[in-house]
């Protein structure tokens, strides 16, 4: 029986043009137009099957183009075209489409055969109904499913799943064969699909047995018997495999009864083994009572020398604050000597501007002056460009970080030039750092930067602050720094609000406060250097703020070097008194040991208080020094830090510190005394702290020994035991023991292999025999339901064949035909007669002995009585009306008819070259009438398609 529920639904109309008049008796055809227009009222409730084809498309198939969409109706569908418009090609593309082979299309061997001449693939799309309860996952495809299937010139087919809406869905096979099951829809069953082929083959067989084999195989008969063939050998496997697992399990039973029997004879060594155990837990815990006593004393020891490390820390600490103080003495006296190189630079540019630009930048330029006077310059070379005048002084220190080593840089117009001012550099400046060369062409005209330059009503540029009278010079610096670009807002603040404001300046890059901080729009940048030192006009004010430095920074060496001897004194003096103190706790807890000396303890104890309270005097000193030390090392801090600020001139004046060595080498002395103190006392401290990590590096593996042997002892024996054995004894006794076990091993083997093999056969024993137990109730149950289906098979089989038998008879009555269905299901044969007209049922002949109309009726007949007793959405029928008059072929069409009719839920796919004008108008009939073909695709079909 089907698992899918009819549905109701109204299909829609095909209108067509009136029938043309046949020539036939007028009174037959008005009694035919009766009984369809009773089969097919003006109102009719159609219940769809799901799994009914709804719609095909065939495009590049077999010898065309392009064929469809055609739509079905719901129920009975006529397929009407002349031979070579499609009609075959319709039914193949539905068996390909939904699975099917080629052979089972009966038009070819191989798929790549449908694929259209010259075309590289072939698409065929089908569209299957979904609608009702018993709809394929709804949720997923909607109320259609659409199966595209896509065949390569190679042969090569491709699927394609499809919800209604289009959405590809899958693309295996395995989900297509999943709902061809679920609907039931059976593409190689030949009375759901009869093709023209099988239908000719039928036709013209003339043993019983390929009519039997086609009755089995519509009814789904064959299947099942095909089944309980596989099940036959599935069970005659399964009963060998049992008679394989006997012979086994007799050799294992008496494996297991021989090893039994050793078990049994191990109870007398069970008490050894017991006594055994508990000497191995006592064991265990002895161990690990002797490990402890080895990791005590190395604890104990290590905490120790913890301890005295904090005297090696002191020592180390007290050299190293005193290096520190020496190094940091050394470099303020560096420090010193390089401001004093400075002053004496800056003193020297009193009367020489071009100084500040180094000591030896006056003879450069004398050396570019007499050269250019002989001709070795095209032009004379410019520079330094720090040299124009500034309009305000106080913007001095801004522009030089502006320009940055542009100040002291020159320009030259070619590269001769060049090479020429080069040679000058390398004679003139030994020493020191060179300024660096632009090469760059000169003109006699200042860049025209009024579009480009930034204009402010309140701030200067770089390129307006300064008197440049030489236009070589400013279109250098504009080429380089665009100084046209640059602000020049002496207020930090104001200079940010400019910048960083809502609207900064037009053309503006950058703007300089008066300290030097460069402000861009989203960030800034604060200056390392406090002071110009090239285009500073004040020279005096600099040399006035040197000297300053000089006597503060010598007023604060005296302090150090007067605190650091003060430091000293208290360290020595708090030194004794600490021996003091401890020599005289000696002596008082000596004396306080005496029981007649009260008068002398008491004395003592005053000299106690004393020392004391010198002792708590001295330490206040120390700490007044230490504090005026620590203020007078941040006033040194202080000092240096000015001092860094000078760093570009300390770097001018690097070539002169081998002069002041002399002057350092007693710090250097201090400085390597502290260096060796604080070594001396490093080794010392690190020698002391390997000793500490090698025996740290020793308890923890004493310790990691110590859990591991608790861990395996808990392993042992989890409770802790108390042994007062020693590990020795313990040891002894074990070995005897075992000794004694090995003695009773020889003569019985080793008890856990004894043990282990008995459960081990005895196991083996019982899953083999519950293996053959589950085996043989399998054997048994499949006996029994074997039996259960086969009669079940017998009574289907009786009970098909009398149906198919009935429906015959009542078919074959229709056109007054008699004829005898006899089934020989020993022998698999079907032997089928007819009698054309009433005659006796004695003079019943053979198919083989009818006309072509009467067999070809008579095939329809044997068909439509399969039909109610198959299963299927849907049934195609290839031209069943060859060879038939227009007698058999109208009986025949009103019999398929009223079939159709008892079957509203079903659909059914007639295909025919006859003209099916003669039906009335029915919604429940759907003609799709197919175009003639052109005359040279005619040929080519017919000779597919065959006579």
């Amino acid at each position: 029986m089907s698992k899918r529920k009819s549905i109701s639904t109204h299909d829609k109309s095909t209108k067509r043009a009136r029938p043309v008049e046949e020539e036939e008796d007028s009174e037959d055809a008005d009694d035919r137009d009766q009984d369809v227009e009773r089969l097919c009222p003006q109102v009719v409730v159609i219940d769809i099957d799901v799994g009914i084809v709804k719609s095909i498309t065939l495009n590049n198939f077999m010898c065309h183009a392009n064929l469809g969409p055609f739509a079905f109706g719901s129920n009975v569908n006529f397929i009407v075209g002349k031979n070579g418009s499609g009609k075959s090609a319709i039914l193949t593309g539905l068996i390909v489409a939904l699975g099917g082979n080629a052979q089972a299309t009966n038009r070819g061997s191989s798929l790549k055969g449908f694929v259209k001449e010259g075309e590289s693939f072939a698409v065929v799309s089908i569209t299957l109904n979904n609608i009702g309860k018993d709809a394929y996952k709804p949720e997923v495809y909607g109320q259609a499913i659409v199966i595209d299937q896509k065949i390569t010139r190679e042969g090569i087919r491709t699927y394609k799943l499809k919800s209604q809406s289009g959405h590809i869905i899958s693309t295996k096979k395995e989900d297509l064969v999943t709902i061809l099951d679920y609907y039931n829809i059976q593409v190689n069953n030949p009375v759901t699909i009869l093709t023209q082929e099988m239908s000719k083959y039928f036709l013209h067989s003339k043993g019983g047995a390929e009519k039997y084999k086609f009755f089995m195989k519509a009814t789904q008969l064959e299947q099942m018997k095909d089944d309980f063939v596989h099940i036959k050998s599935t069970k005659s496997v399964t009963v060998d495999k049992v008679e394989q697992h006997s012979e086994c399990l007799k050799d294992l039973k008496r494996d297991y009864l021989e090893k039994e029997d050793r078990y049994k004879s191990l109870a007398s060594v069970n008490e050894m083994y017991t006594k055994l155990e508990e000497l191995k837990k006592q064991m265990a815990w002895a161990l690990v009572g002797e490990v402890e006593k080895e990791f005590e004393p190395m604890k104990e020891k290590l905490e120790s020398d913890r301890c005295a490390t904090n005297k090696f820390n002191e020592k180390v600490d007290e050299w190293k604050v005193s290096l520190s103080l020496a190094i940091f003495l050394e470099g303020l006296q560096k420090s010193i000597d390089a401001n004093r190189r400075q002053l004496q630079s800056m003193e020297s540019s009193r009367s020489n501007r071009l100084q500040r630009f180094g000591d030896q930048m006056p003879a450069l330029l004398a050396a570019i002056d007499e050269a250019h006077k002989k001709g070795q310059f095209k032009h004379r070379p410019r520079g330094p460009l720090g040299k124009p005048c500034l309009k305000d002084p106080e913007l001095a220190l801004s522009i030089e970080i502006c320009l940055k080593n542009l100040v002291q840089a020159f320009t030259c117009d070619n590269y001769d030039d060049e090479r020429v001012l080069k040679s000058l550099m390398t004679k003139v400046l030994q020493h020191g750092r060179r300024p660096a060369i632009i090469t760059s062409r000169f003109f006699p005209k200042v860049h025209d930067t009024h579009r480009r330059a930034v204009n402010h009503p309140d701030y200067p540029s770089v390129l307006q602050a300064l008197e440049i009278e030489d236009p070589v010079v400013a279109n250098c610096l504009i080429d380089q720094r665009a100084i046209e670009c640059i602000l020049l807002i002496k207020n930090r603040t104001e200079a940010r609000r400019v910048m960083q404001g809502r609207n900064p300046p037009q053309n503006c890059t950058s703007a300089f406060s008066v300290e030097g901080d460069q402000i861009f729009t989203n960030r800034s940048y604060t200056a390392d250097q406090t002071r110009a030192n090239f285009l500073s006009k004040d020279v005096e004010e600099g040399i006035r703020s040197m000297e300053t430095q000089k006597v503060q920074a010598a007023h604060i060496q005296q302090q150090i070097r007067s605190t650091d001897k003060n430091i000293s004194e208290n360290q020595d003096l708090l030194r004794r008194t600490q021996t003091e103190q401890k020599t005289t706790e000696v002596r008082h807890s000596q004396k306080c040991l005496s029981r007649h000396s009260a008068v002398n303890a008491l004395s003592q104890e005053e000299d106690l208080q004393e020392i004391i309270a010198k002792i708590s005097s001295k330490r206040a000193e120390y700490d007044e020094a230490r504090a005026q030390m620590a203020e007078l090392k941040s006033a040194f801090e202080n000092a240096e830090q000015e001092y860094k600020q000078h760093k570009q001139l300390i770097n001018t004046a690097a070539e002169e510190a081998d002069v002041k060595k002399e002057e350092l080498s007693k710090t250097d002395q201090e400085v390597m005394k502290c260096k060796h103190h604080e070594k001396h006392y490093e080794e010392r401290r690190n020698a002391h702290l390997c000793s500490i990590k090698t025996l740290e590096n020793n308890v923890a593996s004493k310790e990691k020994e110590l859990q591991e042997s608790i861990a395996k002892a808990k392993e042992i024996c989890p409770e802790q035991l108390v042994v007062r054995r020693t590990a020795r004894s313990l040891d002894v006794e074990i070995t005897r023991l075992k000794v004694k076990i090995a003695t009773q091993r020889e003569h019985q083997g080793d008890r856990e292999e004894i043990v282990r093999e008995y459960h081990e056969a005895l196991e083996s024993y019982a899953n083999k025999a519950q293996q053959i137990k589950n085996l043989n109730n399998f054997i048994k149950c499949l006996d029994r339901v074997m039996d259960q289906r086969l009669y079940a098979y017998t009574v289907l089989r009786r009970f098909l064949s009398a149906r198919c038998k009935y429906y015959f008879d009542s078919m074959l009555a229709q056109r007054g035909f008699t004829g005898n269905m006899t089934f020989d299901h020993k022998n698999e044969t079907l032997s089928i007669s007819v009698q054309p007209g009433q005659g006796n049922k004695a003079d019943l002949n053979d198919m083989r002995c009818l006309s072509g109309g009467e067999r070809s009726f008579s095939t329809v007949c044997f068909v439509l009585s399969l039909w109610p007793i198959t299963e299927a959405p849907f049934r195609c029928l290839d031209e069943f009306d060859v060879y038939m008059d227009m007698v058999n072929r109208r009986i025949s069409i009103d019999m398929m008819l009223k079939v159709a009719d008892s079957q509203k839920n079903r659909q059914f796919i007639f295909l025919t070259p006859q003209s099916m004008s003669s039906l009335p108008e029915c919604r429940r009939i759907h003609i799709v009438q197919l175009n003639d073909p052109v005359r040279g695709q005619t040929q080519m079909e017919q000779e597919e398609e065959g006579p």
